[in-house]
């Protein structure tokens, strides 16, 4: 089993930024990859960002590239999200997850552990 706790979330106005992180504990050397998803009211939980977890290859949605970054402290199993440049449609719940398998990071199905989530808010 691996636990996930997110923070960091909160208000921002727009141009602004903030900062995740999700601190991994338990079974972590199962870990191949973690995950950022994001679930906004009414829509589907969709991918952000996810990194590769030995070799630190990182990966982003269209949407997001160019002002978000994911990096990940591997001593501490944490990973982070710096989300720069905030525009009001990224206003959602944040998720970060582990995936044991790897295969398209994307996909949520790949991933078996799943954060609380953590609120993000961006005003206009």
């Amino acid at each position: 089993q691996v636990q996930l706790v997110e923070s960091g979330g909160g208000l921002a106005q727009a141009g602004g930024s903030l900062r995740l992180s999700c601190a991994a504990t338990g079974q972590t050397f199962s870990t191949v990859a973690m995950g950022w998803f994001r679930q906004a009211p009414g829509k589907e939980r969709e991918f952000v960002s996810a990194i590769n977890w030995s070799v630190g290859s990182t990966y982003y949605a269209d949407s997001v590239k160019g002002r978000f970054t994911i990096s990940r402290d591997y001593a501490k199993n944490t990973v982070y999200l710096q989300m720069n440049s905030l525009k009001p449609e990224d206003t959602a719940v944040y998720y970060c997850a582990v995936t044991p398998y790897g295969g398209i990071l994307s996909d949520t199905n790949q991933y078996k552990y799943w954060g609380q989530g953590t609120q993000v808010t961006v005003s206009s």
